[in-house]
């Protein structure tokens, strides 16, 4: 499978962890602090924060979302998906051509909280600061397929990446987050977030190991 499909089908991942909603009133609204850790409370597990054990979160089909993975493959209160592409968008139409692939992902609380801890009915993303910067969100794709190339061979492909939130004083240069002593990050994808790692294995086009690593590591938690 050609890498600029893979880049692709990477970048639509991003919207398939966002359609998640619950059946609260949406008519009171807190207001979220900006930029500022000191009001987290996830590990404690504030009175204010709303749980998946609550029974009143609900997926985007109107599901109640429970402990465990659901039918899609989702496992919102472990921060996992394992499943096929196509089932992480609920097997939408448009996704069809690429129902055959595997995707795994893995993600942190910043990325996608199991808790509502702002008010705003919905799982929180990147709580406590107004976007993904700074927020030291991070998230893991696996994905995995076959195809059958021009000579008749079946071949066998896999695509690893991981993925950080920029840091709040980063920059973009000709396509890529630097920190702000100038420090490579990684290249922009998804607006707010760096590739720190990509490995791609793809023997019938002689693609095999690493082929992207940040100078500052692949490491998370350093922003």
């Amino acid at each position: 499978m050609k890498k600029s499909l893979i880049f692709v089908l990477s970048f639509l991942i991003f919207s398939s962890l966002l359609f998640v909603q619950s059946c609260r009133d949406e008519t009171s609204i807190p207001s979220q602090p900006e930029n500022s850790t000191a009001s987290l409370n996830k590990n404690g597990g504030s009175k204010d924060c709303v749980s998946i054990q609550s029974g009143t979160l609900l997926t985007s089909d109107g599901q109640v979302i429970k402990t465990g993975f659901d039918k899609w493959g989702y496992n919102y209160q472990a921060h996992l998906f394992n499943g096929y592409y196509c089932d992480a968008y609920r097997d939408a139409a448009w996704c069809q051509d690429y129902k055959d692939v595997k995707l795994e992902m893995k993600w942190n609380d910043a990325w996608l909280s199991n808790k509502d801890c702002d008010g705003d009915g919905l799982l929180d993303r990147h709580y406590g600061f107004t976007s993904y910067i700074g927020s030291g969100a991070w998230i893991t794709n696996h994905m995995s397929g076959s195809y059958t190339n021009a000579d008749g061979k079946k071949c066998r492909w896999n695509n690893f990446i991981k993925i950080v939130a920029a840091p709040s004083d980063a920059f973009v240069q000709n396509g890529y987050w630097y920190t702000a002593d100038n420090k490579e990050i990684g290249a922009v994808i998804w607006g707010d977030f760096a590739v720190i790692q990509e490995i791609y294995n793809d023997p019938c086009e002689g693609e095999h190991g690493v082929s992207y690593l940040s100078p500052i590591g692949p490491g998370f938690g350093k922003f």
